[in-house]
């Protein structure tokens, strides 16, 4: 058992990869890792009920503090009973910090010491997202692992600027740790920065893991960089974190950065980047990403993944599929994000086993080669 709400427990380590399996204990439930978590930004998951994303497997997901901020108000949703009651969903979430969306919405000289200000993006409104606020509006909104308001610096950022940034982001955490109120049924995770600098990753590891939190995440990558160098990153930056809290790296999606996070020693990943896709009608298969509505599907009455057996590929063809996409119904865009979600919850599955059974670098391999075929090196 642990003294916080939320906290980890090491099953097995791959002797292959070094990957390690393990449990997420949550008040809401335990959770298998490494896992992949579906994102609701606005208390749904785009497209998808509750118990559709419950049947697919998924044991947490998460919510945005800055949408929920802005509309309907996190007071409201306090009121409503929380955001489990609220949404239907009783299973585990984590909210975010709602850092990086004002991050993106403010100017540079909008970022202070206090905080960061900006204008919402509904009505153009200002406003200043402090630490302390931010956690206030996540104590609000319930969920059983909340994070910490921390500074994403852009890629590319001078090596000073990501210095100083650092340095903020561990100041701006210990006023979350301050202002945090309900530590008795949320964990709060610290989030370590840096950009892409070596030495930067290294030290915003050190200050951020000497505090004692439930769980750290690996914030600032994803942004833009080459894959190659995100991976870099997290090579010298997972050794620094306790081998016995949960890692969790932010903003991550896509099948290559899921098997190659979890090879780096990764438990928890989260993106948009399923129903996103879904909804433009680009789908995730076995043999690679599919545009479902191209004119090769007319007449292909088969799944668009025949390895997959989601409620989308086990009841309808990819003819019917582009033939909604191209009506533009909307349950065209549902049933391409229901696969693209049910596809990277059973990816994470099969890694999970593959952990088990000490071969997860032979699985990435067999899966990189089918996946991509000639187009990865």
């Amino acid at each position: 058992m642990s003294k916080f709400p939320v906290w980890y427990e090491h099953i097995h380590t791959c002797k292959q990869s070094g990957a390690r399996l393990g449990i997420l204990h949550t008040p809401h439930g335990d959770i298998k890792t490494p896992v992949f978590m579906p994102v609701g930004t606005q208390a749904t998951v785009k497209g998808m009920s509750p118990d559709e994303i419950k049947s697919m497997g998924a044991g947490i997901i998460l919510s945005n503090t800055y949408h929920l901020w802005m509309r309907p108000g996190s007071e409201l949703i306090q009121k409503a009973g929380g955001l489990h009651k609220f949404m239907n969903w009783d299973r585990a979430i984590l909210t975010d910090s709602g850092g990086f969306q004002v991050f993106s919405l403010a100017k540079p000289k909008d970022i202070v010491e206090e905080g960061v200000n900006f204008r919402s993006h509904i009505d153009g409104s200002k406003h200043i997202l402090t630490p302390e606020k931010s956690i206030q509006i996540q104590n609000h909104l319930g969920a059983d692992i909340i994070m910490a308001f921390d500074e994403c610096c852009p890629y590319p950022s001078t090596y000073q600027y990501a210095a100083n940034s650092l340095e903020r982001t561990t100041r701006w955490l210990d006023r979350c740790i301050d202002s945090h109120e309900r530590s008795n049924d949320q964990a709060l995770f610290g989030i370590i920065q840096g950009n892409m600098y070596k030495d930067l990753r290294v030290e915003s590891a050190k200050q951020i893991c000497s505090r004692d939190l439930p769980g750290y995440a690996i914030g600032g990558l994803s942004v833009g960089e080459p894959g190659e160098l995100m991976y870099e990153m997290l090579d010298v930056t997972v050794p620094h974190m306790p081998e016995d809290k949960p890692r969790y790296l932010m903003g991550v999606g896509s099948p290559d950065y899921l098997i190659e996070g979890a090879i780096r020693g990764i438990d928890m990943f989260d993106c948009v980047l399923p129903s996103r896709m879904g909804r433009h009608g680009t789908v995730l298969t076995s043999n690679g990403r599919v545009i479902a509505r191209d004119a090769k599907y007319a007449e292909k009455f088969e799944p668009l993944d025949p390895n997959c057996d989601c409620y989308a590929c086990k009841n309808f063809s990819a003819a019917y599929i582009r033939h909604l996409l191209k009506a533009k119904e909307m349950f065209g865009q549902r049933l391409c994000t229901w696969h693209n979600i049910a596809f990277l919850l059973n990816l994470m599955e099969q890694v999970r086993e593959a952990i088990a059974n000490d071969c997860l670098l032979d699985f990435r391999d067999e899966f990189f080669a089918k996946y991509y075929g000639d187009k990865k090196k």
